[in-house]
């Protein structure tokens, strides 16, 4: 297969990586907080305290991620488990009965999302041609945003569908879960790695770029 064959590959494969990924996850994301307050029982600040933990890891696996799969030089194997631990958490969510579970599953799930973040974008830059970087992640997000508009609108016509069900949020659990799994069969099937030649990888985290215009962008687009 030809060089740029493969790079074409990879940037398609990885966009319907995302869009699956995010498709899975965003089925769920809606209906939790009424998940938790009306079937678990719990009040507001356990929920934000849940919430408020899994959103944390991520932004912690985040930059951990990134840093080891600079250090390992590689890149897919960290992704196909970011994926694995997120949609396998996804999928047990539907099994959830207790406080304590709903908590450990969303941390996993978590971790997970966060793991695959910084090496799925080393993969696409890795994949990508210089004059055709921009291309290749709008490509990635434009999937993405699709998953992330056609997941709510399917739990909203189960919900609808579903009304008076009691297991409705069980079988959009399993359901999400189970599109949660279709992204690592793309990955295992389709994306391909290769270390880049003469090139060093990072081995740590360099703050020194945290300062002056760029640290003033990244505040306010993290606020």
């Amino acid at each position: 297969m030809k060089k740029g064959t493969a790079e074409h590959n990879n940037i398609r494969s990885l966009g319907w990586v995302a869009f699956f990924g995010g498709f899975g996850q965003d089925m769920m994301q809606p209906i939790l907080p009424l998940f938790y307050s009306t079937v678990l029982g719990l009040n507001k600040e356990m929920i934000g305290l849940i919430e408020g933990c899994m959103t944390s890891l991520v932004s912690i696996f985040r930059i951990l991620s990134g840093i080891i799969s600079d250090k390992l030089g590689k890149r897919k194997s960290i992704v196909f488990i970011g994926y694995l631990l997120s949609a396998a958490a996804r999928f047990l969510f539907g099994f959830v009965i207790l406080p304590w579970e709903a908590f450990f599953c969303r941390l996993a799930d978590g971790i997970g999302k966060g793991a695959k973040d910084a090496p799925r974008d080393a993969l696409v830059a890795q994949s990508s041609k210089e004059e055709k970087m921009g291309f290749s992640f709008g490509y990635q997000q434009m999937l993405d945003t699709f998953g992330s508009v056609g997941g709510p609108l399917i739990t909203a016509g189960l919900m609808y569908l579903l009304a008076q069900s009691m297991l409705r949020f069980k079988l959009i659990f399993f359901i999400g879960g189970l599109i949660s799994f279709i992204p690592l069969l793309l990955i295992a099937l389709f994306v391909s790695e290769k270390r880049p030649e003469g090139k060093k990888t990072a081995s740590s985290l360099d703050f020194h770029v945290l300062k002056g215009k760029f640290l003033i962008f990244s505040l306010i687009t993290k606020t």
